[in-house]
């Protein structure tokens, strides 16, 4: 009889791992589920629920354990400090389990992993937590707005500091509220591997709930699935994952059949496998990345879609590269960045980045970009995305590149949805923000090199 092992434990270890040794959550996730194929569908939810919850409300729970335990978190055992931020979790967020149920798991875990002379202190703070839940005195946004904000959304001050400069208040509010919204899965649907129709079809036979996108046409939105891989239409490579922001690139590019596409950062290979699918079997797409580990996972979905007209290459985009020069019709330069527009997904992020380092990365992305300028074909497009929200990586390095450059910005009307377009759009940019239409926060600008420059 196979034993099967205590969820909260699992989601115990992956905190500790993704906490106190920084190995990042999706990786971490993947691979605790992936040990084990013995749990069901439930406990699998119920796993990553309250792991990815726990990290997504970090600092509000670490706010609320210094209220009530005379240890502060910083100072207790590793072990100690998960378990009790995973249980305040479930306290304030998960209503199905009860606070009784949660006082006492936490202290058998504690007893069981060598902790016994702790049980009466984990009881005591849990307890408390608990019958205080509805009255916890939170920072007052007219002392310090910065720290209210910081503790009310578990966003790092300094994220809160850069946007309110940048976008003030009302739009840092509705960047904020955005990440709380929670929306179904995104996939793309390969049209030109199979009809919509069939697919939808194929998705519902496995009792997989489907939502048209509203506002495109091979977007759908999944729920109630168990693991991707288990979805026969992604096995067969007629959807790929991947957010409708990141879908928006490709219609950015107007990619037209017989275009060679070169993709500069393409790992996982959503945009690549995309202008695959758009050249409807003609053409060339070419999907870089700089290490063999990026380019299999390029390769893992180019295997699963069977698209002939996809390749990849192993090759660092900041280096330059002679054979590459007056190359592609349409390049995509979807460049490292700080990822503050996919906080919501990549839950840890917040943590792990520091603004010391987004000059570093706009500068990076500069080295890219001015490689990427060459290997374009006069008249040609080149499209310069992120996924974040900073005005240091995409506008000023937007401005950078016309004042260095033989390329003009090109309007996105026409090419895009008129609900994704802000004013800047006519120009030939624009700056998507979380939550507003399901999508991840995102920027994306549209360049055409001049002709005989």
């Amino acid at each position: 009889m196979i034993k099967i092992p205590d969820t909260r434990e699992i989601a115990l270890e992956m905190l500790i791992e993704i906490l106190e040794k920084n190995h990042f959550s999706h990786l971490v996730l993947r691979k605790t589920l992936g040990k084990h194929p013995e749990l069901d569908k439930s406990s699998r939810s119920f796993i990553s629920r309250l792991t990815e919850g726990t990290i997504e409300n970090l600092i509000k729970i670490d706010y609320i354990l210094n209220l009530y335990s005379k240890v502060k978190v910083a100072k207790m055992k590793p072990l100690i400090r998960n378990l009790l931020r995973l249980s305040v979790y479930q306290i304030l967020y998960m209503d199905n389990v009860p606070d009784r149920a949660v006082c006492n798991e936490a202290v058998n875990i504690a007893a069981k992993r060598g902790f016994v002379s702790l049980k009466g202190y984990m009881n005591g703070v849990l307890r408390t937590v608990a019958r205080n839940a509805d009255s916890i005195e939170y920072p007052e946004e007219e002392g310090n707005p910065v720290l209210a904000l910081s503790v009310k959304y578990s966003m790092p001050e300094w994220i809160i500091e850069l946007w309110l400069e940048q976008l003030g208040e009302d739009k840092t509010l509705e960047i904020l509220d955005g990440f709380s919204v929670r929306n179904p899965l995104s996939v793309r649907c390969n049209l030109s591997l199979a009809r919509k129709e069939d697919i939808v079809s194929s998705l519902e036979n496995q009792n997989i709930q489907v939502v048209q996108n509203p506002f495109l046409e091979d977007a759908l939105y999944m729920e109630g699935y168990d693991s991707p891989g288990n979805i026969e239409a992604f096995q067969k490579g007629y959807i790929q994952i991947q957010d409708i922001s990141s879908m928006l690139v490709g219609y950015a590019a107007d990619i037209h059949p017989g275009d060679f596409v070169l993709d500069l950062c393409a790992a996982p290979g959503g945009k690549s496998i995309h202008a695959a699918d758009l050249l409807k079997g003609s053409g060339q797409v070419v999907a870089r990345d700089v290490t063999e580990y990026k380019t299999g996972l390029i390769q893992e979905n180019i295997a699963r879609s069977g698209f002939g007209n996809i390749r990849t290459e192993v090759k660092d985009a900041t280096v330059f590269d002679e054979s590459s020069v007056d190359m592609a019709d349409v390049l995509i330069a979807d460049l490292p960045c700080s990822g503050l527009g996919v906080l919501a997904k990549k839950t840890d992020l917040r943590y792990k980045i520091q603004r010391d380092s987004l000059k570093n990365l706009a500068a990076l992305q500069r080295d890219i970009l001015k490689n990427a300028a060459r290997y374009v074909k006069p008249g040609k497009v080149l499209i310069y995305s992120t996924c974040t929200i900073n005005i240091l990586e995409n506008q000023d390095n937007v401005r950078w590149f016309l004042e260095n450059h033989p390329y003009t910005l090109e309007s996105l009307k026409g090419l895009l949805p008129e609900t994704f377009l802000e004013e800047s759009a006519e120009e030939g940019w624009t700056q998507l923000f979380p939550g507003k239409h399901g999508n991840d926060g995102f920027f994306i600008a549209r360049f055409r090199r001049k002709m005989n420059e």
